[in-house]
């Protein structure tokens, strides 16, 4: 089973966005809400795995809230415009409906995004935790990874790439950053980014808020562990 929220701040497109839930039998409703900032509060606290996000709302736009979410579920974009597209892919998107949807289109979107989440589901069984190393799905092969080796982790869309100390490719896996998060030593590594999670064993020079790996490699933290990355300095680097 699916779980989803639906939101929509125009009371005949929720229902209706509702009521497509209902009748499609690998959809479970987990809530429905017509304000943006709620949804942000919501998640949380709560695990959910598709979103249906109207754009256009007043205070906090869909789009913004995409944009702001750190470990998103999957997301359909509906709307009234036709100029979203670009922007919806900048978010890695599903699908997005132009409304007024038929269900057809809802069916087709919603099976599109089924498949992708039963993928992560089977691939986060794949990775196998032992000790101080993990062994982890890269194409047709199973590669063991000490956590020692590892650098830092870059989600791109599907794929985290694993970087490793002294090799020059990282190992590419098809699968979520928030499901190798749970399986790493917390001790050790440290989200700084929706994007990255760095080894903090590793960290030998940091300028203002980045951490420089070469002179063509850094990673910039964001503000969202802006506060908790200084922290770590204060505790290990001399002012």
């Amino acid at each position: 089973m699916i779980t989803c929220i639906a939101v929509d701040d125009e009371p005949l497109a929720l229902r209706q966005i509702v009521s497509y839930i209902e009748k499609t039998p690998f959809l479970q409703l987990s809530a429905k809400f017509s304000n943006a900032t709620l949804v942000k509060e919501y998640l949380k606290n709560n695990e959910v795995d598709l979103l249906f996000l109207d754009i256009n709302m007043p205070d906090l736009s869909g789009m913004e809230l995409a944009k702001s979410l750190e470990n998103p579920p999957k997301i359909i974009f509906t709307t009234a415009y036709s100029d979203y597209a670009i922007e919806g892919y900048k978010v890695n998107a599903v699908d997005y409906l132009l409304k007024p949807i038929e269900y057809q289109d809802f069916l087709l979107a919603s099976t599109k995004a089924e498949v992708l989440i039963k993928k992560e589901r089977l691939l986060k069984t794949e990775i196998k935790k032992t000790g101080d190393y993990l062994f982890i799905k890269s194409g047709a092969k199973h590669i063991r990874i000490n956590f020692n080796d590892i650098e830092y982790l870059e989600a791109q869309k599907e794929y985290v790439y694993i970087y490793l100390i002294n090799s020059g490719e990282p190992v590419k896996t098809l699968i979520r950053l928030k499901n190798i998060e749970e399986v790493v030593p917390k001790g050790n590594f440290m989200r700084i980014h929706r994007s990255f999670i760095v080894n903090l064993n590793h960290i030998v020079t940091v300028e203002r808020n980045r951490i420089i790996y070469s002179d063509k490699r850094f990673i910039v933290v964001s503000d969202t562990y802006l506060n908790q990355f200084k922290e770590f300095i204060s505790n290990n680097f001399y002012n």
